[in-house]
């Protein structure tokens, strides 16, 4: 899978990277990563899906090789900048058509994109979106006012996360069959070690995502989530796993009901089903995308 980097600066001072394919005339797929991932780390299922479309991938600020910045600029604007990011690149694609996909954080983000800007996409496939509740975005609300938010159980397990290795191949030992990379395959493991890890300055290798800014967004919420959710048009699959979160689930048939743009399908695997099954995951994307 043949990809080539590409830069934007955002007007808050850094940098905002990613790859896309050589544009070929095929389709184009916008794709965002989860919380403490980049574009690269979905290697086993975009590679199957770059038979039928053009990638572009988006890594979020403090993600992949984007730039960390200062604090988080917040769910709503990085949604924006990669929209921004993306519409500045499109004259290297002509008129093709174009899709949407994201995973997690990144499929809140596509949301919020697909709201703001109902004429980017066609098509789209959010993959396990933490489509948080009415009640829950309250609740993380009012923990920020409160400054409380830090000590949400996921903020707090992101700061406590390991993040240096002698090396990748110690890394991917230690990070085999735990936690988040329960169940994942051989080759998703091995796109994590080989592009969310970088070389550290002190020796041996670090994750690229730094541990606050992972926090950061765990102790954070989009604005006007379901506001955006109902206005929607686009065409719109919510793959689901049915090991997620409960309130994953519980949002994918809320969702359902305010919106008949929206078709939601529950696949076996947790939430980075993607991960457990990525082929599989990339047939289900491309049978909606590709109808």
């Amino acid at each position: 899978m043949q990809l080539t980097p590409w830069t934007h600066t955002a007007c808050e001072g850094f940098v905002l990277r990613g790859w896309h394919s050589p544009p070929s005339g095929k389709p184009l797929l916008h794709f965002l990563h989860g919380n403490g991932f980049c574009g690269r780390v979905y290697t086993p299922m975009l590679a199957p899906l770059s038979e039928h479309f053009d990638l572009w991938l988006s890594d979020v600020q403090g993600h992949g090789d984007s730039d960390h910045g200062d604090r988080f600029v917040g769910w709503n604007r990085s949604a924006d900048l990669a929209a921004e990011a993306f519409t500045a690149h499109l004259p290297l694609f002509s008129d093709v058509p174009r899709s949407a996909m994201g995973h997690s954080f990144g499929g809140v983000l596509t949301c919020l994109t697909l709201a703001q800007h109902p004429q980017l996409f066609e098509r789209a496939v959010v993959l396990d979106p933490v489509l948080f509740s009415p009640a829950m975005l309250w609740a993380m609300t009012m923990a920020q006012w409160t400054g409380l938010s830090g000590h949400h159980p996921l903020a707090r397990s992101a700061r406590a996360r390991r993040q240096h290795w002698p090396d990748r191949a110690e890394a991917k030992s230690s990070l085999e069959g735990r936690g988040t990379y329960r169940g994942w395959t051989d080759e998703s493991l091995q796109a994590f070690v080989d592009h969310a890890l970088r070389e550290a300055p002190e020796g041996g290798i670090s994750l690229k995502c730094a541990p606050q800014r992972e926090s950061e967004i765990f102790s954070s919420a989009p604005q006007g989530l379901w506001s955006a959710l109902s206005r929607i048009t686009t065409p719109t699959l919510m793959l689901h796993g049915e090991r997620t979160f409960p309130f994953v689930t519980a949002s994918a048939r809320q969702w359902q009901l305010i919106n008949p743009h929206v078709e939601s399908l529950q696949v076996s695997g947790g939430h980075c089903f993607m991960q457990e099954d990525p082929i599989r995951t990339a047939a289900h994307a491309n049978a909606f995308l590709s109808p």
